[in-house]
């Protein structure tokens, strides 16, 4: 009988074998990160902007002045401001990699922490396939 020697290593179908069953599980696991990290990243900004709104509402408690809430140009920047004096700006599209949409261009509450504006405030917050709205009442309530 002939002795073979016993080699290590692996054949080339079975390196393909692995690379086939590592591509697949690849290309089903990556869209779903992606979308999770979307998610994620709406989540965040949307819990920035009620952070951002309720400072706003807080200022003008604290100040019995009425601070307005401005959303400045298309780049998703917020601008706080009491009368003509900026409070603060917060550019939360950039920040987070999402995009704001809002169904009007400003908000302002009053000395009491009231929205003041003939409507509700809605803000949506996106980022691809993932969205979050972040409400305004006219009572000042963020949610």
């Amino acid at each position: 009988m002939q002795d073979f020697k016993r080699r290590k290593g692996m054949t080339v179908i079975e390196i393909l074998t692995v690379l086939t069953i590592v591509g697949t599980l690849m290309a089903i696991a990556i869209p779903h990160g992606q979308l999770m990290l979307d998610r994620i990243s709406v989540h965040s900004a949307a819990g920035d902007l009620a952070m951002t709104l309720s400072s706003a509402r807080e200022f003008a408690l604290a100040s019995r002045f009425a601070v307005a809430v401005d959303f400045a140009g298309p780049g998703g920047a917020l601008r706080v401001r009491r009368g003509s004096a900026v409070l603060f700006t917060r550019n939360i599209a950039s920040a987070h990699g999402v995009e704001l949409s809002q169904t009007r261009d400003s908000l302002a509450f009053g000395p009491l922490g009231l929205g003041r504006g003939a409507a509700n405030l809605s803000i949506i917050v996106r980022r691809r396939a993932a969205a979050e709205t972040v409400f305004v009442s006219r009572l000042g309530r963020i949610r």
